[in-house]
């Protein structure tokens, strides 16, 4: 970290808040196998008269997703900034730092440089970037952290990684299994996904045989998106992401509502369903997520290369065979991503050499401390949900008790993004775990 240069590049108020933003200039591999470096913004909140506040670090889901742009403070942050500075990070890759697609990726070199460069923008590299911030900002002084879904993966490596970091740390719907493979993570999102299909089928009873009109459809008719490919059927029952989101249903119900029309004689899909359906399955907006998603979960020796985990563990399940006899249940998949998506999305196209590179790897370094973790002094709450559909409830509660003093909130109450949709009340009830 030594040598990094903070720049505060300006500032302006925004609805009763003065709002900085930060750029800090540090290693790409802290190792110095691999030269060069990366670019971290955050820009940082701070509420009229309370800028003696202690700070708090927020860090997003994803990955590959950059931090908020908040059109009104609302919510969660609205509820942070009665008594801290909030400070949205840019984790590397996204956003305004240093950000990742296929044309930056293509600058590095071909896919084997590329593969390279990507194993350094996981959460241990995240956690790196955090601390040379943090200590730009206040010196030694450690700052509070909210991590919500892979924030909170990256988070639980903060506190295995640089623990006199933190003063206080918040997790929502975001604890790893510390010694889980993304095979058996799979298995039991694939339950929990099929699960989450028997309820929105249960809602929508009709919407059943609509989405196997549609994969059937696409089986037999070239239909395009607006970015110019063939929608496939598998494709198409990638749209069972939403499943895991609260207002999800609704929206894939929405989605299914009309999608047939007739065009000189011919069924064929209506532009607006394709427009919507390109909207949801397209990866343009954050590559990284696709490239970057099962090493998540790599941790070296421990779990070895994660090989296509999703595609793999799919093949054990005949639920989700794309080969199911015509009547059996029809079943969307949820937050799992496919080798063969990086042939039919334009946007990963350039990158598929790179993603199958990386998929190999069996030495990404080990993202977590048991021991670390089972002598931690961090105060830590966490909202663990039942039913979510992303972030397995029986690893979750696993990892709580592994970290020592973790308290949790434990609810039905929430799908996976509990603090989009009620952030104000989590955040209220995190606090107040954490201080008791």
């Amino acid at each position: 970290m030594g040598g990094a240069a903070q720049l505060v590049t300006g500032s302006h108020r925004v609805d009763g808040h003065d709002v900085h933003e930060h750029v800090l200039t540090v290693p790409l591999d802290r190792t110095g196998a691999e030269p060069g470096t990366v670019e971290v913004f955050a820009r940082e909140y701070v509420r009229t008269g309370r800028a003696d506040r202690p700070r708090l670090v927020f860090l997003q889901g994803g990955p590959g997703h950059p931090s908020p742009r908040p059109d009104v403070v609302g919510g969660w942050l609205d509820r942070a900034l009665e008594e801290f500075r909030v400070v949205l990070l840019d984790q590397r890759g996204t956003g305004r730092s240093t950000p990742l697609d296929a044309q930056s990726l293509g600058e590095v070199g071909a896919a084997a440089a590329q593969a390279r460069h990507l194993a350094h923008f996981r959460a241990d590299a995240i956690v790196a970037d955090a601390e040379a911030l943090r200590r730009a900002l206040q010196g030694e002084e450690p700052w509070w952290a909210l991590g919500q879904s892979f924030g909170g993966f990256v988070l639980t490596c903060y506190l295995s990684q640089a623990p006199h970091g933190l003063a206080g740390a918040l997790v929502t719907a975001g604890l790893p299994g510390l010694r889980t493979g993304a095979d058996d993570v799979y298995r039991a999102t694939y339950a929990l996904t099929a699960r989450r299909n028997r309820e929105f089928f249960a809602r929508y009873p009709r919407d059943e045989a609509v989405a196997r009109a549609v994969a059937a459809h696409l089986d037999g008719e070239e239909e395009l998106l607006p970015t110019g490919e063939r929608l496939s059927s598998r494709r198409f029952r990638t749209l069972g992401a939403a499943l895991g989101q609260q207002s999800g249903f609704d929206a894939l119900h929405f989605a299914l509502e009309d999608p047939f029309t007739t065009v000189r004689g011919a069924r064929r899909l209506r532009t607006r369903f394709l427009l919507e359906a390109g909207r949801r399955l397209s990866f343009a907006a954050h590559p990284l997520y696709a490239v970057l998603h099962e090493s998540i979960y790599a941790q070296g020796p421990l779990t070895g290369a994660t090989a296509w985990s999703a595609h793999r563990v799919r093949g054990e399940l005949e639920e989700f065979s794309l080969d199911a006899p015509a009547g059996a249940p029809f079943r969307f998949t949820g937050e799992h991503v496919y080798p063969w998506q990086f042939e039919e999305d334009p946007a990963l196209v350039p990158l598929r050499g790179a993603a199958d590179l990386l998929a190999a790897r069996e030495d990404l370094p080990a993202l977590y401390d048991p021991d670390v973790l089972a002598a931690n002094e961090v105060p830590v709450a966490a909202a663990v949900y039942v039913d979510d559909m992303f972030v397995p409830y029986a690893l979750s509660r696993e990892t709580a008790r592994a970290v020592r003093g973790a308290r949790t909130f434990v609810t039905n109450e929430y799908q996976h993004d509990g603090l989009r949709m009620d952030g104000k009340r989590l955040l209220e009830v995190l606090l107040e775990l954490v201080r008791r």
